[in-house]
Parts: C-alpha cells; sequence; structure tokens
C-alpha cells in the first residue's frame, strides 16, 4: 500500500509518503507551534510528489496521540478531510508505538540484551504519558518506582531506554545505572508506515473506522480535555 501519514502529536510536525511500508518522502519541521501552517503544505507537497512518482494513495496513517491537544486536534481534522476527499480509509497509530520505532531506528538500542523501551510524551510539569505492560497511562514521574510500582517486569538486570520530548526532564530522578536516556527522540511520519505493515492493521472501508463513522472519530486524548479561561483581552 501506498500510505500518506501524518503526525502532529508534539511540538515536531510532520508528514510522509511510505511505500510498503518504506519512507519515500518526509516532510519535518522541529520548531514547534507551526503545525496548522505547516501541515496543509506538506500535504499539498507530498500529493504532488505521489502524482509525479505514479502512486495513488490507498490510505492516510494518522498518530492518534495522546500528546498535544491542538497539535491532534489539527492532524486529525486534516486527516480526516483527506480521507473524505481521496475516497479512502483512515488508519489511526498509537503515538507512543511510533516513539518506540523512531527510537529503534535512531539509536544504539540492542536487542540482544533483556531491554524495556519506555517512551515518554510530555504531559506538563512531572506528568508524562508512557506505555506500561501494553498499557498506555499518565503517570507522575518521582523516581523509578513511580514506573516499576504499575507492574513493570523491571528488575536491576534489565536495561531501560526512555527518550521522547517528556524523558529529558526524568533524567534528574531516574539515578539507576541500568536507566539509560536517549535524547532527541521525537514521534516522526516515516516510521509510521513500517508500523502499519507490521501490524497488518485492518484497513476498513472509506468513511468508517473502527465500525464507526469517519465523522465522528476522536483522537486518543487519554485525558478530558479542559478549557481554560482566555488571557487574551477582550476575550474573556
Amino acid at each position: 500500500m501506498t500510505i500518506l501519514c501524518i503526525e502532529t502529536s508534539t511540538s515536531v510536525c510532520s508528514a510522509a509518503v511510505c511505500k510498503d511500508g518504506m519512507p519515500i518522502k518526509q516532510c519535518i519541521c522541529r520548531e514547534g507551534s507551526n503545525h496548522a501552517r505547516l501541515l496543509p503544505r506538506y500535504i499539498e507537497e507530498l500529493l504532488s510528489f505521489a502524482r509525479e512518482q505514479v502512486l495513488v494513495i490507498d490510505a492516510v496513517a494518522l498518530s492518534e496521540g495522546p500528546g498535544s491537544y491542538t497539535g491532534l486536534r489539527i492532524g486529525t481534522s486534516t486527516a480526516k478531510g483527506l480521507c473524505y476527499g481521496l475516497n479512502v480509509p483512515l488508519i489511526p497509530v498509537p503515538t507512543l508505538q511510533v516513539l518506540c520505532e523512531a527510537a529503534k531506528e535512531q539509536s544504539p538500542i540492542t536487542n540482544h540484551q533483556p531491554s524495556i523501551l519506555l517512551p515518554m510524551i510530555d504531559a506538563r510539569r512531572m506528568e508524562v504519558y508512557t506505555v506500561i505492560n501494553g498499557e498506555t497511562k499518565a503517570i507522575v514521574v518521582e523516581n523509578e518506582e513511580s514506573i516499576t510500582n504499575h507492574q513493570s517486569p523491571i528488575t536491576n538486570d534489565t536495561t531501560v531506554y526512555y527518550f521522547g520530548d517528556g524523558a529529558a526532564k526524568c533524567a534528574n530522578v531516574f539515578t539507576q545505572p541500568n536507566w539509560h536516556f536517549i535524547p532527541d527522540i521525537v514521534p516522526q511520519a516515516q516510521f509510521m508506515g513500517a508500523i502499519v505493515e507490521s501490524r497488518k492493521l485492518k484497513v476498513e472501508s472509506p468513511k468508517m473506522i473502527s465500525g464507526a463513522e469517519l465523522a465522528y472519530y476522536e483522537p486518543f486524548y487519554l485525558k478530558e480535555f479542559i478549557a481554560a479561561p482566555s488571557h487574551v483581552k477582550g476575550l474573556n
């Protein structure tokens, strides 16, 4: 399949075209807070590229969250519009899995020793979104026990790699020598195609997702969104 992938869950904005799981072209900006302006431009560039390469988009893959509320809404609305316009299905991909794929591709993580990948997306203050025992959680991090108390099978012999925009703030509280911080790992659209291919995700008919109408799809926020009063003068 040829998949148009969208990733907007953090301050990094990216989109990519993947063919049979392999990235062909990616557009990315790491500067932050430019998603609404950059994503339409990226999509236009990638669709033009696909036409030049005589590629037909079979589906749109969306990094579904958790992550930035605003970023997820921008990515979701764009992806849904593309699905309707191109008459193709939407394939949600867990953001933390995208982050793990980025870490495996961009760091010296080895599979020759017992290790655990601990993706972390910033949820403000000392809270992070992460995956423990296959379950996505929002956890306030104070030390290693903040993670191990959630029944994760981590022992003194287990190497733990933690990464993502929520991991840097944990580097000062994780003191065990077998816990290793990997810097500069961000979720990227180019790694989503491989996840779709490896998991053999079900591609549903256009305008349907998980048995429901595409129009009612919402990203995976994990925590409820609470709108705060505006601090802009005249909007209170």
